[in-house]
């Protein structure tokens, strides 16, 4: 048994290292590229960060794709070929710094800022280039994007994507398998009246600054693209996108693990910003109400609110969900379990956090999403 167990092991080791030799000769055949994300920054740090890779082989997305076109640009994306532990340097502001990627091409840094060279506010520019492995003539750099809330914002807003703001029936895995299968950016659909409403909390009241809008989710970084062109196509605000790495591992797939991602992703915003309060937006389908709870009594008097898009309704959910609720309240926030955008939208209103008006925005844009005014042209589906 032994010696099976040891042959077992020895095929696996085998397997994983053709498979590693396979994807290097594809990487050597392929131009590099780095993919750069949305980052974050304060007037003192930066968090950059993006995944080097072979240059991606998939198509842009259009309205008429075939569902097998679809198909097959989410089979390449899930197998893209990283270029691991390569060096790269990431500028922003007058501050460089060398980093190092790890075994899947990802890099993160914090890139500290002098007090003399704080940025201004706004979406800033940064660049990152690859040092090693030496590119060919041509070198492999990148501009990325980097949001400097303004020091007048009067809050910050913390979002989930899937079932929160894209309809991806989560819930249901073979639903949600098909819709991110055999969709793209152009097919998939938000829910009514979800651009308007961000827009509004970006807006803010009265401030004359706009309020940041982070995007916290547990969707694989290999739909970044497809995230970021359906926030455009659906006019919908951009902040930083913060998704995980899926290694398909039991570990990784398991709610512990979104447990952790989501809230280390919140502290993280939360610690960068510590005099900004912030508004949390989730769903009741997976674990986000026990997460916000969890980051309510944690950081006092720093989460002025929990909006939940209630995608279950089903009663046992429902009174899970009330019992945090009634905890949130005592702690000094407040949890809503709501049905639709407008009633968040109407309790932003009432706490003066959106102009009045906006309520009435927010549902002209929902009847035309829903096809029940003129609008929009609701994505195929």
């Amino acid at each position: 048994m032994a010696r099976l167990r040891d042959a077992g092991r020895f095929t696996a080791l085998r397997a994983r290292q053709a498979g590693r030799l396979v994807r290097d000769v594809l990487v050597r055949n392929r131009p590099a590229q780095i993919a750069v994300y949305r980052g974050y920054g304060s007037s003192i740090r930066a968090y950059l960060h993006g995944r080097t890779l072979a240059k991606p082989s998939y198509s842009t997305a259009a309205a008429g794709d075939p569902a097998w076109r679809n198909l097959l640009n989410t089979y390449r994306r899930a197998r893209s070929n990283p270029i691991a532990h390569a060096l790269v340097r990431v500028e922003f502001n007058g501050s460089s710094q060398v980093v190092t990627a790890d075994d899947e091409g990802f890099f993160s840094h914090w890139l500290a800022i002098p007090p003399s060279d704080a940025p201004s506010h706004g979406w800033r520019d940064a660049s990152v280039e690859l040092v090693s492995p030496v590119p060919g003539s041509r070198a492999v750099t990148a501009r990325a994007q980097v949001l400097v809330p303004h020091a007048a914002a009067a809050f910050g807003v913390i979002s989930d994507l899937d079932d929160t703001v894209i309809q991806s029936r989560v819930t249901n895995f073979l639903q949600a398998a098909r819709t991110v299968m055999f969709g793209n950016a152009l097919t998939r659909l938000p829910f009514e009246g979800v651009a308007e409403f961000y827009h509004a909390l970006n807006r803010g009241r009265d401030t004359g600054a706009e309020n940041p809008v982070f995007y916290v989710s547990s969707s694989p970084w290999n739909l970044y693209d497809v995230i970021e062109d359906f926030l455009a196509v659906q006019g919908i605000p951009h902040g930083p996108l913060l998704l995980r790495d899926w290694d398909f591992s039991p570990r990784s797939l398991s709610s512990h693990a979104h447990h952790a991602h989501k809230g280390d992703a919140i502290r993280e915003i939360l610690g960068t910003y510590p005099s900004l309060p912030f508004i949390l937006i989730g769903d009741s389908g997976q674990q986000d109400p026990e997460i916000y709870h969890r980051i309510v009594h944690e950081y006092p008097d720093r989460i002025v609110a929990v909006y939940i898009r209630d995608v279950v309704r089903t009663p046992e959910r429902e009174r899970a969900i009330s019992a945090l609720a009634q905890e949130v309240e005592i702690a000094g926030s407040s949890l809503l379990l709501v049905h639709d955008t407008r009633a968040a939208a109407a309790h932003a209103a009432a706490r003066g956090w959106i102009a009045d008006d906006e309520v009435e925005a927010v549902e002209r844009e929902a009847a035309a999403d829903s096809g029940a005014a003129p609008g929009k042209k609701p994505a195929p589906a």
